[in-house]
């Protein structure tokens, strides 16, 4: 629950979530425990009986999966177990010959009460009522009496389905669950005006279009990718426009940043005339769905000088003492170009607009939004912005793109922000990682759904500009098999890794220039191929695709990390476990090699059993056991196993 049901807890259909609770009651008797799905037309969904987990603690624990979208609800009942009270007693007194025949006839009453719970399978009625039949024939011996009753036959009848007294429900709390696309994408980013631009002879640029970007979709779906996310495609004000690598002066010819939205051609809602038209813009879309490919936009909630709003809303906006409308700032970082709105001023205003121009998008066939910095605005105005979407939409997703405090990032996804970008991209130790890692998948997963980005347009680490090409592909790795979300910007292939001076972010940044790329002459880097392969890996691999069951094993070197994902059996499309193991060089500029040491039970498997396991990235199988050796050598195009690991027959 979160804050006391306050707001809902996250899943997706499909996805396996533990719910914990503790459970416990007055005296002696045995009790149990069952987590419940309430569905959105409040009648009861799935349930599980919960195990102790912890004993002596009395903490329970049940895995449950919503297996449709929607507002559904979520309880925990305690009740009091007639059957394991009576076997406790039974086991004890009847061999010492104490009340036996009143012991017998107990247990015969409380299998009868039994066998006629609603819902129980003919099969299992019949072996309850036989065993409580068996219970009473005094003709039999009394240990065959007593072990009728205690039969592993009747347990597990009474295991798939307990005899329930005293039912003490848990309040309901709520649980939204989304479309898988919550949980799981590998997204693409690109900014549309770069795709198809071109310089003549003269050195005078020309823009890409909507229409030109749809050239090179083909390739960036053949790479895996399921999420093509655009930067904002909306008019550009010419007011305070910036020029290459954020200078104050722009040059005749330069674009000015997507994010210094507005122009007299138009706001948020209108598309920048070198661009295209809104044809342009759903062929755009309508060849993305073709080649399965869903369409994110960028909603960047600011304006530049040159926005209408500016001259019909100066209310929307901050005046300083000497008149003047105050710009954005994120020091050191100035950003001339762009005024925040004041959502003080006018808040339902500005509520009425924004919702407008979501709508104008939707219609549009955009599906999810990659809000940009949506913690410099008021909590409040998203509550209600994508609690009214969700309404009147529930398909459609939010992004935060919120590297901030870790209380407001998790406040986001409370309120309702589907996704979160994160901290990943500056956690690069062994250490970091699994602290990380554990925090995502254990503390946060049902309010704050991780997106892992090893670089974006406005990030660009020490870690990646040092560690070059390795760097680049160990750092997808890692993204691609520990979140169920991953993206990558435009560029990504060359290991673009030239930073701006005094700056994590890169030199000629795309946001202030058209940038072409040659792509087929990254292609021998080999990073492209190995994007291809981590999303056919994901594509396979239900585990790659899930958040909360992943696991860290011992490495004889630090520099060595080592993670499993797994699916069990009954939730796999295989009917088989599906593990993936994978193990990555974390240093760029060196092999590494050392022993792997596996938690085999976290593998669903015995300590002694044999493994085969497959490379998803080269298609090599080896025969591993607990231990095994390993060594990886970045410059022999080797940073990382990804293994999809079974057991030897």
């Amino acid at each position: 629950m979160v804050e006391d049901g306050r707001w809902p807890s996250k899943a997706v259909v499909g996805e396996v979530f533990p719910v914990r609770a503790t459970v416990f009651r007055e005296g002696h008797d045995r009790f149990g425990a069952t987590a419940v799905l309430i569905r959105p037309d409040g009648t009861e969904g799935p349930s599980v009986r919960m195990a102790d987990i912890a004993p002596g603690l009395d903490r329970y624990e049940g895995r449950l999966a919503a297996d449709e979208p929607g507002d559904w609800g979520l309880r925990v009942e305690g009740w009091s177990d007639p059957y394991a009270t009576w076997r406790h007693d039974a086991e004890i007194k009847v061999p010492a010959g104490i009340d036996v025949a009143l012991m017998l006839e107990e247990g015969a009453r409380v299998l009868t009460r039994a066998a006629e719970v609603p819902g129980r399978p003919a099969d299992d009625v019949a072996r309850l009522t036989l065993a409580a039949a068996t219970l009473r024939d005094q003709a039999r011996p009394t240990h065959e009496r007593l072990g009728a009753g205690i039969a592993p036959e009747v347990t597990e009848a009474l295991e798939r389905l307990p005899l329930r007294d005293y039912v003490s429900p848990s309040p309901t709390y709520p649980l939204q669950v989304d479309r898988p696309r919550a949980l799981t994408g590998s997204w693409y980013e690109i900014f549309p005006r770069s795709l198809g631009a071109r310089v003549d002879e003269h050195g005078h640029w020309t823009s890409g279009t909507l229409r030109t970007a749809i050239k090179g979709l083909d390739r960036i779906a053949a790479m895996g990718f399921d999420v093509l996310y655009l930067t904002p495609i909306s008019p550009i004000g010419v007011t305070n426009r910036k020029g290459r690598n954020n200078t104050l002066t722009a040059r005749e010819g330069d674009p000015g940043s997507p994010y210094g939205i507005g122009s007299p051609d138009g706001g948020h809602d209108a598309i920048h005339p070198e661009l295209g038209t809104f044809e342009d813009f759903d062929a755009l879309v309508a060849r993305s769905h073709e080649l399965g490919m869903e369409v994110a936009l960028d909603l960047a909630l600011q304006c530049s000088p040159d926005h209408p709003w500016v001259t019909e809303h100066p209310e929307w906006f901050t005046v300083l003492a000497d008149g003047s409308i105050a710009y954005a700032e994120n020091p050191p970082k100035k950003y001339q170009d762009i005024y925040p709105l004041n959502f003080d001023n006018d808040p339902e205003g500005i509520y009425q607009a924004i919702r407008e121009v979501v709508e104008t998008w939707i219609e549009h066939g955009v599906t999810i939004f990659r809000v940009d910095n949506p913690h410099t605005k008021p909590l409040s105005f998203w509550q209600r912005l994508l609690r009214e979407v969700h309404a009147a939409h529930p398909e459609v997703l939010f992004l935060a793109e919120a590297f901030t405090r870790p209380a407001m990032m998790r406040t986001l996804g409370k309120i309702g922000f589907h996704q979160s970008y994160t901290y990943f991209a500056w956690r690069n130790t062994k250490e970091e990682l699994t602290e990380y890692m554990v925090e995502l998948s254990q503390d946060t997963a049902h309010v704050l759904r991780p997106a892992f980005w090893p670089t974006t347009h406005d990030i660009l680490t020490p870690f990646m500009t040092n560690g070059k090409v390795p760097a680049f592909k160990l750092r997808a790795v890692l993204a691609a098999t520990l979140s169920p979300t991953w993206g990558i910007y435009s560029g990504y292939e060359l290991a673009e890794s030239t930073p701006r001076p005094g700056y994590e972010e890169q030199i000629d940044n795309e946001k202030y220039e058209l940038k072409p790329r040659d792509f087929a002459a990254a292609r021998a880097n080999g990073i492209e191929d190995l994007l291809t392969r981590l999303n056919a890996a994901r594509a396979a691999h239900p585990a790659l695709r899930q958040l909360r069951d992943v696991w860290f094993h011992g490495t004889s070197d630090d520099a060595l990390i080592a993670y499993s994902k797994r699916v069990e059996a009954a939730h796999s499309p295989t009917g088989r476990d599906d593990v993936v193991l994978t193990v990555v060089n974390l240093d760029p500029h060196h092999a590494r090699e050392g022993q792997v040491y596996l938690d085999m039970a976290q593998l669903g498997l015995p300590p002694d059993c044999g493994l085969r396991v497959t490379d998803e990235l080269t298609g090599e199988v080896f025969a591993w056991g607990a231990v095994n050796y390993v060594r990886l050598d970045p410059y022999a195009g080797r940073a990382a196993h990804v293994l999809h690991v079974e057991p030897l027959r």
